[in-house]
């Protein structure tokens, strides 16, 4: 059979499973995000039937997928909202890398990996998966939610941190000079501080470059221009999707809301696929072995993300029930941690952390889809509104 038609084959049945099983999660009231994850694994390696015509493809579907989720959520907020939001978030920031980096590095300590892959196992605990957050605020309606803009400021503060971590750990499992690390992290740092000026300053410009009502000038315009800002930030080893969420912020008025309408179709689709290739490109049969340290990480990296989004949520002025969603919200990894963990195995670092990482990121993921939803249960809101009486009485 010639390859594309296999190719427009795998594709077609894909796109149909995952459409039969995103109707199955409307009915029972859950976010679809663990059956494409599952359907994933059932044909990707190790899987019932491995597909191969179609992984390219989908690979560069997957990294459309997250760009424009994140671009998608940078049109809901102005940037002064951002910056207001950064600046109320920097505490959180730092105790985000505190309580979650430290649970990785200290499991690598302890099964003897060494430092190196200490330093990379503390990034895949710490970053959680913007791609994966963003579906689950659109999917759960939590978009103009009051603590929304504290889990975007801990999300953003996480991505422009990988400008600095990505180039330090490239350098620390390469082996490259202090002099070469250096140079590559203040190319990193200075592209990032190029889009913010131009996203907060002149964003209004930006926004003159497109018709806001000429919808297919308008959709060919704004998505090159995040697709171009996302290469050329990926380029230099920042976040694609920080470049993406940039460009988001940096349009405003009609344009910004026109332009959430058409890419709204374009982002279902795409960020869809993300979660379909990951789970094609895990092999199920590794992930036995590591499961055991997979699930007690995951366990204690929960807690500390669940303190981390409360903490930040809190100093938002948001309530308690907030707090816990805040909280619940940033559970899941991805992208990030796949990465970090590609770029250490790919250097020579043992490689029982890959599967470690993949483990640990799909129990992060399947388990945060379900406890994102937690504070939507009214068992639950009624043990937060009886303890905030209590504490109230107590008070």
């Amino acid at each position: 059979m010639h390859e594309t038609t296999l190719l427009l084959i795998e594709v077609g049945a894909l796109l149909l499973g995952m459409s039969l099983l995103g109707r199955v999660a409307l009915l029972i009231g859950i976010s679809p995000i663990p059956f494409y994850l599952l359907l994933g694994l059932a044909f990707g390696e190790g899987g019932f039937v491995p597909l191969a015509a179609s992984e390219e493809f989908l690979q560069t579907a997957s990294e459309i997928g997250v760009i424009l989720l994140l671009a998608l959520l940078g049109l809901e907020y102005t940037a002064s909202e951002l910056l207001d939001s950064l600046k109320s978030a920097r505490t959180a920031g730092l105790i985000d890398a505190a309580l979650n980096a430290l649970p990785g590095a200290a499991l690598a300590l302890l099964l003897g990996w060494g430092p190196v892959a200490a330093v990379a196992l503390a990034g895949v605990t710490w970053i959680s998966s913007s791609g994966v957050i963003a579906k689950l605020l659109r999917d759960l309606g939590r978009l103009s939610n009051r603590e929304t803009p504290a889990i975007l400021a801990v999300l953003v503060i996480e991505d422009l941190a990988m400008a600095f971590y990505l180039p330090v750990l490239s350098a620390i499992v390469i082996g490259v000079s202090l002099v070469q690390g250096a140079v590559s992290v203040a190319v990193a740092v200075a592209v990032v501080s190029l889009i913010l000026f131009i996203a907060l300053r002149h964003g209004h410009i930006v926004s003159r470059l497109f018709p806001a009502d000429e919808f297919e000038p308008l959709l060919l315009g704004v998505l090159g221009l995040t697709m171009l800002v996302a290469g050329v930030a990926a380029e230099v080893n920042v976040s694609a999707a920080v470049g993406a969420f940039l460009v988001g912020i940096a349009l405003s008025g009609r344009v910004a809301t026109n332009a959430s309408q058409v890419l709204t179709p374009l982002r279902d689709l795409f960020a869809a696929t993300f979660f379909l290739f990951f789970g094609l490109t895990t092999d199920s049969s590794e992930l036995v072995m590591m499961l055991p340290a997979a699930l007690g990480l995951a366990a204690v990296t929960i807690l500390t993300k669940l303190v981390t989004g409360a903490y930040a949520a809190r100093r938002a002025g948001v309530g308690t029930l907030g707090q816990w969603r805040a909280g619940l919200s940033l559970v899941p990894r991805g992208e990030f941690s796949i990465v970090i963990a590609g770029i250490a195995v790919g250097a020579g670092v043992n490689p029982a952390l890959a599967p470690l990482a993949t483990a640990y990121v799909l129990i992060t993921i399947i388990a945060g889809t379900f406890l994102a939803r937690l504070p939507e249960a009214a068992w639950f809101r009624g043990i937060v509104r009886r303890r905030a009486l209590r504490a109230a009485g107590a008070a």
